[in-house]
């Protein structure tokens, strides 16, 4: 209960963005532009600022890394099994696969910094943007043969990963930020889990149905918020990790997926509308079982 209190006020933000968006009639420029600013601007701030700042022990935090890589591994082969069990068209199924693994970031720094502050968003920070790599690799392959989009090439530009890594690069200098710097930084990422979860709530979608219909929708929504935080559960035990790394680990995991998801479909020529469903109803679901989750992890 204490959990899910805590959360309520995130989850009130992105109820709010969808609202929002049908109240207000500001048109999709609005949003497409807030959450560019989020994407581009915002989040990478906040990312960078909270990573530099951090005393990271990166020995300790090798098995968070690797607990993050196998659950991931383990939403790709579960989600695979969809081809298998339903009958989905192969493009819908490349679409629909990245929902099995995928993450929102802005969710998951939301919650870190709720739960556990500035150390929270250092740690989440670190896993999600270590975990881009693979996700993409993983996502756009899948799809890459309905469209030519350059895997390395959408790594290079992402702008969450070069906020990692020049966090990372700054924090191993041993260097601290200039106290304007920091300031300035400190001003963009406290607007940025905000914004970002009106963007997350504006961007829901529940018409229509999934590609293979309800079942395969439910086989993916279940992948990703109830076999995936189980995987991260006895992974973390397994690889001894507790308080902080535990806690970011489980959260991670329960984590719903990223409209990013929907974006790729979408540009890649995809079943985008299957995707923005599958977003959707697992955002709205995941209200419910991200609390339950982390409060194993309390």
């Amino acid at each position: 209960m204490q959990t899910t209190l805590a959360l309520l006020p995130d989850f009130l933000l992105i109820l709010l963005g969808y609202a929002l968006r049908r109240w207000l009639h500001l048109g999709d420029h609005f949003w497409i532009g807030l959450e560019k600013l989020v994407y581009f601007v915002l989040f990478p701030a906040l990312l960078f600022n909270s990573i530099a700042r951090a005393n990271l022990a990166f020995a300790t935090a090798a098995p968070l890394l690797l607990v993050g890589l196998l659950t991931m591994m383990a939403g790709m082969v579960l989600g695979g099994a969809a081809r298998w069990l339903f009958h989905i068209s192969p493009v819908s199924f490349a679409s629909q696969f990245q929902c099995a693994f995928r993450f929102n970031t802005y969710i998951g720094l939301a919650v870190a910094a709720k739960l556990y502050g500035t150390e929270g968003i250092a740690a989440m920070g670190l896993l999600t943007g270590a975990m881009v790599p693979p996700v993409n690799i993983a996502a756009v392959g899948m799809l890459a043969r309905h469209g030519g989009v350059s895997i390395w090439r959408e790594l290079a530009k992402n702008p969450l990963v070069l906020a990692t890594l020049a966090g990372l690069l700054w924090n191993l200098t041993g260097v601290a930020l200039p106290a304007p710097a920091g300031q300035f930084l400190g001003r963009l990422a406290e607007a940025a889990i905000a914004l970002g979860l009106l963007a997350v709530g504006a961007a829901l979608r529940i018409d229509g149905r999934p590609g293979g219909g309800y079942g395969a929708g439910t086989w993916f929504l279940g992948v990703k918020l109830l076999a995936l935080p189980v995987v991260a559960l006895g992974l973390s035990r397994l690889m001894g990790l507790s308080g902080l790394y535990y806690g970011v680990a489980l959260a991670f995991a329960a984590l719903p997926t990223a409209s990013s998801a929907y974006i790729l479909a979408q540009r890649m020529g995809g079943d985008g509308r299957s995707v923005a469903w599958l977003i959707s109803v697992g955002t709205l679901l995941a209200m419910a079982t991200l609390p339950l989750w982390l409060a194993l992890g309390r």
